[in-house]
């Protein structure tokens, strides 16, 4: 039987093109979107159009029963969870600390944990029925090394990433992996969209292999990371950013 992926934020950029990788990996995909029901069905029809099986199910992650309701029909259809890739981008204001406003920096920190709180909080317990499960968290190399006018984002990330390593110390025993993957700058995505066109440019250009990072690099990292080769790898960070940074 096929693993059942379960992909937040997955209407454009990375979250599409993870489900159109896993699809193409034999997972059958929900793709969640929140206002983009649009792109969502694109989504679907393109993964069907090459043999896979999707489903569109709208939700806001930050919204407990929308969370709910879309893991019930996920259950209802394909019998439950076994891979979520939390991937949906919790709005940020791109601002420097002397403008913040702790409404700005709270609110963030507040949707991005709560968002992964109650996803995860809704898939493990299947998880732990079946003794299985891979978590994937997008995360961001923001996180560990700041730069300007991302404080909000790199903030809220560091704090998801310390959620993820409890909770892949606490499902261990599960059969149950949880892990980051935390691109650089990713091209064609919203992020992006919130740049200036010479701070993308920059960016590009200042990576050792002169480009932003592509959607579909990333989500087969993740594809790695929701298999079942990965069983013995959990709690890491995996930076995909072309050796800007090198650990």
């Amino acid at each position: 039987m096929s693993r059942v992926a379960l992909i937040t934020g997955a209407s454009r950029g990375i979250g599409a093109a993870t489900a159109q990788v896993l699809a193409e990996q034999k997972f059958r995909v929900v793709v969640n979107y929140r206002s983009s029901a649009e792109q969502a069905d694109e989504v679907v029809r393109a993964v069907t159009a090459a043999g896979g099986e999707a489903v569109a199910i709208r939700a806001d992650v930050t919204e407990a029963d929308d969370v709910a309701a879309m893991v019930g029909e996920t259950e209802r259809q394909w019998g439950g969870v076994d891979v979520l890739v939390h991937n949906a981008l919790i709005p940020f204001d791109v601002t420097s600390f002397v403008d913040l406003t702790w409404e700005q920096l709270g609110g963030k920190l507040d949707r991005e944990l709560r968002a992964a709180f109650l996803i995860t909080k809704a898939v493990v317990p299947g998880m732990i029925s079946r003794n299985y499960g891979r978590l994937v968290y997008l995360s961001t190399g923001l996180s560990r090394r700041p730069r300007e006018g991302m404080i909000t984002l790199g903030t809220a990330k560091a704090a998801l990433d310390q959620f993820v390593r409890y909770i892949a110390l606490e499902l261990a025993p599960h059969g149950i992996t949880a892990n980051l993957v935390a691109p650089a700058t990713v091209d064609e995505t919203k992020v992006t969209g919130q740049l200036r066109t010479e701070q993308v440019r920059h960016l590009g250009a200042t990576n050792p292999m002169a480009r932003l990072v592509r959607p579909d690099e990333v989500a087969r990292t993740v594809a790695f990371l929701a298999s079942e080769e990965s069983g013995f790898t959990t709690g890491h960070y995996l930076p995909i950013n072309g050796g800007l940074s090198m650990d």
